[in-house]
């Protein structure tokens, strides 16, 4: 039988683990220490990495901004990783076509966010994927844990946004739901694990990219 696809499964020495387990401080992670605050609290966008304190509160446009800025930085993310791993040359047939497809996604998704921040859209930062791009097994594992993480941090910020902006979100998580099912179809794995997805916190979304993000 086929082992199963997991990030464990294909990361025996721990090293891509080791990075996701990361947060503040971490020496790869030059871009967290530019946005540490006092206490050791992380802002990215605004939104303090502790959760969604008060902002949850109350629904406001500043408020849509400074989500959407934080759901800019994933899709940045996601775009690099797919971008970079067709161009690697490591990746053939499925895996290969979903890449192309879910990275022209991705671009289109920053496309999108950065029209509507407009001259508010934070800056790309640079990416290191840890040779993630570079084999098809762990590009696989790590295809994974992106795509569901995006779905959960658009899942968790929905219901602080304004519903305008709510109904412009729901287009995008439900392709980034299509891109996880995927991609855990490509990889042998259930594509539809559990009848509800998580509803992730900014400090959840942040210990998982943080590592990828160089400076």
């Amino acid at each position: 039988m086929t082992e199963p696809l997991t990030l464990e499964a294909v990361d025996r020495d721990g090293a891509l683990q080791e990075a996701l387990e990361e947060i503040a401080g971490s020496t790869r992670t030059a871009f967290l220490k530019k946005a540490a605050l006092g206490g050791g609290t992380l802002a990215l966008g605004g939104l303090l990495a502790g959760g969604f304190p008060a902002l949850a509160k109350a629904q406001s446009p500043a408020q849509d901004a400074q989500i959407l800025n934080f759901a800019l930085l994933l899709e940045y993310l996601e775009a690099d990783f797919y971008t970079q791993s067709v161009s690697k040359g490591a990746l053939s047939g499925e895996p290969l076509r979903f890449a192309r497809v879910v990275g022209a996604h991705e671009r289109a998704h920053v496309a999108f966010l950065r029209n509507a921040l407009g001259a508010a859209a934070r800056p790309k930062p640079a990416f290191n994927f840890m040779g993630a791009t570079e084999t098809q097994v762990k590009f696989l594992a790590t295809a994974i844990v992106f795509e569901d993480t995006g779905v959960g941090a658009y899942n968790g910020a929905g219901p602080m946004l304004t519903k305008p902006v709510l109904a412009a979100a729901a287009t995008i998580v439900g392709v980034e739901g299509e891109h996880a099912g995927w991609v855990r179809n490509i990889a042998l794995k259930n594509p539809a694990p559990q009848a509800f997805d998580p509803l992730l916190s900014v400090a959840t979304v942040t210990k998982r990219v943080s590592p990828f993000i160089a400076s």
